[in-house]
């Protein structure tokens, strides 16, 4: 039986990109979730004046690849330091933030950020929000497998592919 898990940080083209391969994952989808406003369009978000964040929504075999090995995976792809910017991307839309679907799920994400503070893995403390699961909206189509389809693009090429090498070259028994 699937499961979901709602990640965001930063630009979600990014997210997408670094967990679409990982076994386990079965769709992947980049959205908008944590505003107040109903419906939100890309143009609307990236204003910074609707309170989403960027996010992915994960649909995943929990007998494959567990919720906590993918917050971990998440966790190192991306600064889980850096308050509200990830690299050039500035804005409480580009926020750090798990938005947990289960009591269990905000359990094990409050554990695993326990475990990676106490090993310092960062260096520095993690401010990554835990925020309540509010109305995931999906982003409009355009923005779903970006990096699949657009790898030559500039942002693609400076951003988001060293963070798949990275992945690939530290984590590639998880991946497919």
């Amino acid at each position: 039986m699937s499961e979901q898990a709602i990640l965001a940080g930063g630009c979600f083209w990014c997210t997408e990109a670094v967990l679409k391969d990982v076994r386990g994952v079965e769709k992947i989808e980049s959205g908008y979730i944590g505003g107040q406003v109903a419906n939100p369009t890309y143009r609307q978000v990236c204003g910074g004046d609707t309170g989403h964040a960027e996010a992915v929504r994960v649909t995943f075999d929990p007998a494959v690849v567990s919720y906590g090995d993918l917050l971990r995976l998440f966790m190192v792809t991306h600064d889980p330091t850096s308050l509200n910017r990830q690299g050039a991307d500035v804005g409480t839309q580009y926020r750090s933030a798990v938005f947990p679907l289960t009591p269990e799920q905000e359990a094990q994400t409050r554990a695993v950020f326990a475990e990676l503070e106490q090993q310092q893995v960062f260096g520095r403390p993690i401010v990554t929000s835990i925020e309540p699961a509010t109305t995931f909206y999906v982003a409009e189509d355009y923005h779903q497998d970006y990096y699949a389809n657009n790898p030559n693009q500039g942002y693609c090429m400076a951003v988001i592919a060293p963070k798949v090498a990275k992945l690939r070259a530290h984590y590639g028994q998880l991946l497919r």
